[in-house]
């Protein structure tokens, strides 16, 4: 399919045909497609759980308020926030970086490109991700109001503004993982209305990540999808400046 194809086809969908399973490594593909998507720095700090096993299915379905998406679904995906591994992950960039830069940089450059990974991965990303009873959060707001005052700089900076970037990064592998499963011929819906306690504990998940979109999956039956698209003029969202 083109990518208008793709882009029309994908529709919330409320009702799946109980009689079409999906094949589990086509959807597992479709989240290695996913991994594609960009990320915050390229952090990567999100990972999904993929729910075929029926008695998780069940607790997944009650999870989300009994949906019919949920309960007719063939399969979920949960895409889930970990900024709990922002170390390990910012550690994985660096080395990647690294090895990346001495294969392929010209060599009187390396050690300046190098240094500047390690300035960005060793002390800029602690210092983001970095908690300490919420008391870093703050500094980094107050620094960022001094430093504001002679240029530009981010200002995005509180634990609630990272934990948005965080969400936002992990957004886009969920919308790439829908548009993937459309170009299979696929059909997904993504649910907002959730318990996050009760899927944390169907899929044995730490109370501190986070939950950020639950996405059933199937092929959709007549009337699974409620009547036509609606969306509102392009003259509410496009503005040329």
């Amino acid at each position: 399919m083109t990518l208008q194809e793709i882009l029309e086809h994908r529709r919330a969908v409320r009702k799946y045909d109980p009689n079409k399973p999906l094949d589990d490594e086509r959807v597992k593909e479709c989240i290695r497609l996913a991994t594609l998507a960009p990320t915050s720095s390229n952090m990567q700090l999100w990972e999904c759980y993929h729910v075929t096993d029926p008695e998780i299915k069940r607790k997944m379905a009650r999870a989300c308020l009994n949906q019919q998406s949920a309960r007719t679904a063939q399969e979920m995906v949960v895409f889930v926030t970990r900024q709990d591994r922002w170390r390990e992950h910012a550690q994985a960039v660096l080395a990647a970086n690294i090895e990346e830069i001495n294969q392929n940089s010209p060599e009187k450059r390396k050690p300046h490109r190098i240094r500047l990974q390690k300035k960005y991965y060793a002390k800029l990303m602690p210092f983001s991700y970095g908690r300490f009873c919420g008391l870093l959060g703050l500094f980094r707001k107050i620094m960022v109001q001094f430093i504001s005052l002679s240029r530009p700089v981010p200002r995005q900076v509180t634990e609630g503004d990272i934990r948005t970037v965080v969400h936002k990064s992990c957004a886009l592998a969920a919308q790439t993982f829908m548009l993937a499963m459309s170009e299979q011929g696929y059909d997904t819906c993504p649910l907002e209305g959730f318990d996050s306690y009760l899927v944390k504990k169907a899929l044995h998940l730490p109370h501190d990540c986070g939950i950020n979109m639950v996405i059933t999956c199937g092929i959709r039956m007549q009337g699974g999808v409620r009547g036509d698209r609606y969306r509102l003029p392009l003259t509410e969202f496009y503005h040329k400046v």
